[in-house]
């Protein structure tokens, strides 16, 4: 008989040697592996063989389901949950659900990846997100004893393909506010909406799911204590919090503080004309049965008849959330104030998602160095027609901004103001 506990990969396991049969059972700490090695050293003692048989291996598709219904739909988005459903539905299952759990190779997953990637259908983020799914399922499967090893670990470099990586597209301010105007001539409840998308950058389900008692108006516009606090978002039929489980501030802007304002009274005479008390608890953009306005009725019957009506080309609802962050880059809003405002995780990810938005922002910088490099001097230096004083020489060198003028200082002075 023989129990040992050794690790692996970072992990502790016990591994269990008796006459020719053997299994082995990962455990957390080496305290824990060297307490589970004494009980199973005391069980075979006593003849407790149960610990020997043989565990019924599943396969894929039902270990997924199950990880489903004990995980994921306990601990993730929904949101997150319909993502990771998607991607085993379309791609996934159809590739392993048969397999045995067990039985799933580092070859197998790679050659799985190389067919997708060769297809050339899908973007480098989809094929990301599909080695994501399997990789925290194969985790799982680790922790409930039925795998060593998990075969989707450390693949990220197989999921690289020819297609050009999505970038974000962002409306200029021109264009923004020629679809402001088209929503206020065809859909003009709907413009304080699409201000608000482009004045705060919220998301599609955190501008349904914003509240009246979630705004603060400040006293006047020149009230810098004014803000909107996102801390709900609305999503797979039901509210949950913002994408980074954390609520933030988002300023609110002069022109979006009046326009909400003005919605604010109108809904407040509305209110109490009918008996009600207030309306903080209430949505700012319900249906017209008071419930939460469907995003995708959103987009069909008001987004894109508005973007038809601008003569715009074709984007998202989700592009003016872009813009807000691509035109507060333009006006030279530091990345760490763009990354608070729209909730990003880390700074990182504002940076790739919309550095390339400003293509000739920085090009001023290059014109610069022109500027300071465009006059050349002259082989001879142009001297004074008379001698000046050592006084003198310093105030016409402070006149030019210390760069060479119509009259050079001597030499002792010169020597002077380089090491001074």
């Amino acid at each position: 008989m023989s129990v040992r506990v050794r690790k692996r990969n970072g992990a502790w396991w016990v591994f269990i040697c008796y006459h020719g049969q053997r299994r082995a059972k990962k455990v957390g700490t080496r305290e824990a592996a060297e307490r589970v090695k004494r009980e199973i050293e005391a069980r075979l003692a006593l003849g407790d063989f149960d610990i020997l048989a043989a565990k019924k291996s599943v396969t894929f598709s039902e270990y997924a389901k199950r990880w489903f219904r004990e995980h994921a739909e306990i601990h993730c988005k929904p949101s997150t949950v319909a993502s990771y459903r998607q991607l085993l539905r379309l791609y996934i299952a159809p590739e392993f659900e048969a397999s045995r759990i067990d039985e799933i190779s580092r070859d197998r997953v790679k050659a799985f990846l190389a067919r997708l990637v060769s297809a050339g259908k899908l973007s480098r983020n989809t094929l990301r997100l599909i080695l994501c799914t399997m990789r925290v399922i194969f985790n799982h499967a680790i922790d409930d004893g039925l795998i060593g090893l998990n075969p989707a670990a450390r693949l990220g470099r197989f999921t690289k393909t020819e297609r050009p990586k999505f970038q974000a597209v962002a409306l200029t301010r021109v264009e923004a506010q020629t679809l402001l105007d088209a929503a206020k001539e065809i859909c003009p409840d709907f413009h304080p909406l699409f201000l608000r998308a482009l004045r705060a950058g919220l998301r599609r389900g955190e501008v349904v799911a914003l509240k009246w008692g979630d705004i603060q108006f400040g006293e006047s516009e020149e009230d810098t204590n004014r803000y909107i606090l996102v801390q709900r978002n609305y999503a797979e039929g039901r509210f949950t919090t913002p994408k980074s489980r954390k609520s933030r501030r988002v300023d609110l802007s002069r022109e979006l503080r009046r326009v909400l304002l003005a919605l604010r009274d109108k809904r407040l005479l509305e209110t109490f004309l009918s008996g009600k008390g207030g309306i903080a608890d209430d949505l700012v953009f319900p249906s017209k049965a008071g419930t939460v306005l469907d995003p995708a009725n959103l987009i069909h019957y008001h987004f894109l008849p508005a973007i038809e009506k601008a003569a715009l080309r074709r984007i998202r609802f989700h592009d003016l959330r872009h813009t807000f962050g691509s035109l507060l880059i333009q006006q030279g809003a530091s990345l760490t104030y763009v990354k608070e405002q729209m909730g990003h995780s880390t700074i990182q990810v504002t940076v790739d998602t919309y550095g390339h938005l400003i293509p000739g922002a920085d090009i001023a910088w290059v014109d610069k160095l022109d500027s300071e490099t465009s006059q050349q001097l002259s082989a001879t230096q142009v001297q004074p027609e008379e001698s000046t004083s050592d006084e003198e020489s310093l105030e016409v060198i402070e006149k030019n901004g210390g760069s060479p003028g119509t009259r050079t200082p001597n030499p002792l002075i010169k020597s002077q103001l380089l090491y001074h």
